[in-house]
Formats: C-alpha cells, structure tokens, sequence
C-alpha cells in the first residue's frame, strides 16, 4: 500500500508540474501583452523559464534535501529529452525549420555552456583537484555563480537583442486576434502556477526516491528516466502542438531555450545553494549531451530545418542511450 501511496503522490506531482507551468505561461504572457513586451522576448524568457520550472522545482528540492544525484542527473536528462525526443518527435509531424538566428547565436551557446558544465564538473581529469575515487568532483558554489552571471548576461543580452527591434511588436499587435487576461486574472494564474511546481516538485522528489530505493533503481537512474521525462513534459506538449498548428519554428526556440534555463539557472541555483556532487556517470551523460548537441546541430543547420529521416534517427539515439543508462 505504501508503494502505491507513493506512485500515486508522484502522479499527482507530474499533474500539478505541468498544469502550474501551463498556468505561469499562459499569466506570464498575458502580462507581456498589457505591457506591450515583444513576443519574440516572451518565447525566449517566458515561455522557455515557465516550460522549465518543474525542472528547477525539483532540482532545487533535492538540493534542499541533499539528493544531488537527482539535481544534476535531473537536468541532463531532461536536456537529452528535450533535445533529440521533443524534437525528434515534432519532426516526425513535419519538417522542423531552424530559425537563423537560434543557429548562430542559442544554439551555439547552449554547446558552449553544455561543454563549460562538463569541464567544471570533471576534477578528476584536473592535477590540481582532489576527488574520491569514482568520484567525478563537485559542482563548486563558485562554478555555479559563473553560471548564474552567464544566465543573467544571456537573458538581458536576448531581451536587449529583441528590443531594438520593436517594429514586429507593432504588426503583431495589428494581426492579434487573441486578447490577455486582464491584469488580475494574469498574477492570479502565476500565483496558482507557481504553487503548484512547488508541491509538484516536492511530490515527484519523495515518490520518486521511495521508488528508487524499493525497487534497486538508483537515485541517477530514476533523475535520468521518470524524474526527468516529467518534467519534460511541459516541453514535448508545447512543441508538439505547435508542430501540429503548423508553428513548428516555435519548437526549437523553447528546446534550446529550456536547455539553456536548465544549466545556468536550475543548476546554477542549485550549486549555490548547496555544492552538488559528481559522480563519473554524471560526467559520461554530459559528455553524451555534448556529443548529441553537435549532432543535432548539424541536422540544423545542414538545411536550416530538422527532417523526419532525422528526427528517426534521434528517436533512435535516445533509445540507444536508454538502454545504456538502465544496463550501467
């Protein structure tokens, strides 16, 4: 009974996750629109922090808590998840197209910070450092104020980017058929959102390390599969039906957008609540990320667009991985 108690409770934290990130979005960008905010800032900002908030609620509770295996194995496979399954699956829909500017500029940086990420976790390849035996090191409180000075920079760096440019904001405002919420409405469905990620995330942390302790699944195991595809949910759901409205472009702005939140922002406040330690196995799944985030760079930027062949064999490549990280 006690394990059905607890699968239940971590149902019910996916449920709240998602519907607290529906609500905080559809608040957030409600009030973009009465403060006439550009909307290429809302998806970059919004959108991407609000889809990553079940995330950053789980992460930061088990920083709390001290489960820090499911803090940053929290975020690599949601990043791997979002990476090559959202966006797998919408290009099975139909062609994602790659904006140009996600593939000079987000798309880049999110290499950059996955390979930054990997460097400052891996202090047993560093002479200087001293670390366990099987121990990767530690994400230092130090390494994650870099990340949150990178974050800051990034965020203000794309919302001045965006409004230099406020003339799109005038032809969208002509083309708007959709109305906000007023002003009260909007705070209330951020209040209830943000409530909600909170008990989701502490709900999914409990249920998920009961489940992992009685039934031999490790804390690393249960971040990179349950933890991690529900809290990517938020992601796949957004994308897939804008794939589906024809929207595809969208797709790509909130997967690397997110992935960027999850590095410098979840784990960055995570590490600077409590330094997070590194397993090797941790390491590997960054390497992977990496490896993987070049890959599907290259699908990008082949054609500026991500085609259903593509899309199959990224499908393929997480299905390979799953069971690399059930077999380790």
């Amino acid at each position: 009974m006690e394990m059905l108690g607890n699968i239940a409770l971590l149902l019910v934290g996916f449920v709240l996750l998602i519907k607290g990130a529906d609500f905080f979005v559809e608040g957030s960008s409600s009030i973009a629109k009465i403060l006439k905010v550009p909307s290429i800032v809302v998806g970059l900002t919004v959108v991407a922090m609000g889809t990553s908030l079940p995330e950053m609620s789980v992460s930061v509770s088990a920083a709390l808590n001290g489960s820090n295996e499911i803090a940053i194995s929290n975020v690599a496979g949601s990043n791997l998840f979002n990476l090559i399954v959202v966006l797998g699956v919408c290009a099975l829909f139909a062609a994602v197209p790659v904006d140009r500017q996600v593939i000079r500029r987000d798309f880049p940086f999110s290499i950059l910070i996955t390979a930054a990420l990997a460097f400052f976790m891996a202090d047993f390849i560093k002479p200087w450092a001293d670390t366990a035996e099987g121990s990767a090191g530690i994400l230092s409180r130090i390494n994650s104020i870099i990340l949150l000075l990178l974050f800051v920079a990034y965020l203000v760096f794309t919302v001045k980017s965006a409004m230099s440019d406020r003339k799109n904001l005038v032809a969208e405002e002509n083309n708007q058929e959709e109305k906000p919420h007023s002003l009260i409405v909007s705070i209330i469905f951020i209040v209830c959102g943000v409530i909600a990620i909170k008990f989701g995330g502490d709900f999914v942390v409990d249920g998920a390390k009961y489940i992992a302790l009685h039934i031999g699944m490790s804390e690393t195991l249960v971040g990179l599969t349950i933890v991690a595809v529900g809290t990517s949910l938020p992601e796949l759901v957004t994308s897939v039906v804008a794939a589906k409205k024809g929207e595809t472009s969208l797709a790509v702005g909130n997967v690397i957008g997110s992935n960027i939140f999850n590095i410098l922002l979840i784990l960055g406040v995570s590490g600077t609540i409590h330094p997070i330690g590194v397993e090797k196995q941790n390491f590997a799944d960054m390497v992977i990320i990496l490896i993987v985030s070049i890959i599907v760079y290259f699908f990008a930027r082949s054609r500026k667009k991500i085609e259903r062949k593509e899309g199959i064999i990224m499908l393929a490549i997480y299905s390979v991985y799953m069971v690399y990280a059930i077999l380790r």
